[in-house]
């Protein structure tokens, strides 16, 4: 089970709609197209839609298996004297002095550019449950992070 922000959940299931009502019906036509223009042992356009038709099939069923294990997360059931998900939580690495700042998301929400760290990322995992004043140890690649908890919201 997965939990989604209201935000996240609403753009996968958007993204579904708009593959199942406009994308596939458009691919299922120009593979009709492409079938018709004769031997399809020769046919670059017939072999071109397949693929498309492929890939867009697998990106619906995906989509729908993340939608169909996920649930939105209530915002006012998470605690905010701890990190949780959904959580910002501003830290300083301990070996480089250096403050930072992360919103704790789904896998699927995660983006870095944004300041969105997935709950299962090692720094993630490490922050979970933590309270402001905490160290917590994040076991990266290249070695062990301390990380003090300076403070934490939900946004």
């Amino acid at each position: 089970m997965e939990y989604l922000s209201k935000q996240k959940y609403d753009e996968i299931a958007s993204e579904l709609k708009h593959l199942i009502e406009e994308v596939y019906p458009k691919v299922t036509d120009d593979l009709a197209e492409a079938a018709a223009q004769g031997d399809r042992s020769d046919n670059a356009g017939y072999r071109e839609a397949r693929r498309i038709q492929a890939k867009t099939i697998s990106r619906i069923r995906f989509l729908q298996k993340i939608l169909e294990h996920s649930r939105v997360i209530n915002p006012d059931v998470l605690p905010t004297d701890r990190v949780s998900l959904l959580s910002r939580v501003e830290f300083t690495n301990l070996s480089t002095n250096t403050r930072m700042t992360f919103k704790i998301v789904s896998p699927h929400e995660m983006d870095l550019e944004a300041g969105k760290i997935s709950l299962k990322s090692p720094i993630g995992a490490a922050l979970m449950g933590r309270k402001v004043g905490e160290i917590a140890e994040a076991q990266v690649p290249s070695g062990t992070l301390r990380l003090r908890i300076e403070s934490i919201t939900l946004d």
